[in-house]
């Protein structure tokens, strides 16, 4: 089993498209933010649920956002620390250790994008061409048995097509759709998502939900699977759930947090993620 958790980096964590609305001149947004998955239990490459070692990914990143121009914004997330764990496996009879735990650090896998409003800033319905590029900084064949990861190994490039509609001065909904190059032998992968968003108390409170789904292309070499359990994955695929609150503590300052899991999916992890952190809204 491979386990994929990238989803969860681009579906909660923060999303690299970040809608179609394009960053004005000079603003900026700027994250720090962790992220936890823990999971024993895995969706197999036929959907069905199936067991494993516990596993777990912690990051601690960086997400910004700066508006070059009105119509142009560059986006970067960084996982500046990254640790991949595999607990012991203990015999349930005995108790002796069966496979003794490991563990790695390190940087994780950066993304970097360039983001394009299409029509001019204040259309009412905004479209957004994002270009995503997946950096391959982390380890993907650390631990004794070369299944511990905290990056995947392969540059990816990612095209997406955003939309949305401000829904009064409280709420907001968007749409997106886009293809995911992947290179080293791993599938190419066709993206989509939902995002709606209301805001409370004068709006310093948002409430987001989001709908994300990953097909893959089927198209890659068997051989970039080449460990038998890891959280990074070739040919996965999947439908996730997220929520997010944030709640801004002064005018530009505020705190997040958030949840998301896969509803459904094909070689992807059966537990939900976690991500919590503090951002500093310059656009404000």
């Amino acid at each position: 089993m491979r386990s994929f958790i990238l989803l969860f980096l681009v579906t909660i964590a923060t999303s690299l498209s970040a809608g179609p609305w394009p960053r004005a001149k000079g603003d900026g947004y700027l994250k720090l933010y962790e992220f936890w998955l823990r999971f024993d239990e895995h969706y197999t490459s036929t959907g069905e649920l199936d067991p494993n070692a516990t596993l777990g990914l912690y990051n601690t990143a960086i997400y910004g956002e700066y508006g070059l121009t009105d119509r142009f914004t560059a986006v970067v997330n960084l996982p500046f620390y990254s640790r991949n764990v595999i607990n012991e496996q203990v015999s349930g009879t005995r108790g002796d250790v069966l496979t003794p735990g490991e563990a790695i650090s390190g940087l994780g896998d950066a993304d970097i994008a360039l983001r394009y409003g299409l029509n001019k800033p204040g259309a009412k319905f905004p479209v957004a061409l994002t270009l995503t590029l997946g950096l391959p900084l982390g380890e993907d064949r650390g631990g004794e048995l070369n299944n511990l990861q905290t990056g995947d190994g392969e540059f990816n490039q990612m095209l997406e097509l955003s939309a949305g509609r401000s829904l009064g001065n409280n709420a907001y909904a968007t749409a997106s759709f886009g293809v995911n190059n992947r290179t080293n032998g791993f599938s190419d992968e066709l993206r989509f998502g939902l995002e709606a968003g209301y805001a409370l108390a004068d709006r310093r409170v948002w409430l987001i939900g989001r709908l994300t789904g990953s097909e893959s292309f089927q198209n890659g070499e068997t051989a970039a699977t080449f460990s038998s359990t890891s959280v990074f994955s070739n040919n996965a695929e999947y439908l996730s759930l997220g929520g997010e609150v944030n709640v801004y503590v002064t005018d530009k300052i505020g705190l997040s947090a958030g949840a998301a899991t896969a509803l459904s999916g094909r070689i992807i992890a059966a537990a939900p993620a976690y991500s919590a952190g503090i951002f500093v809204d310059l656009g404000k």
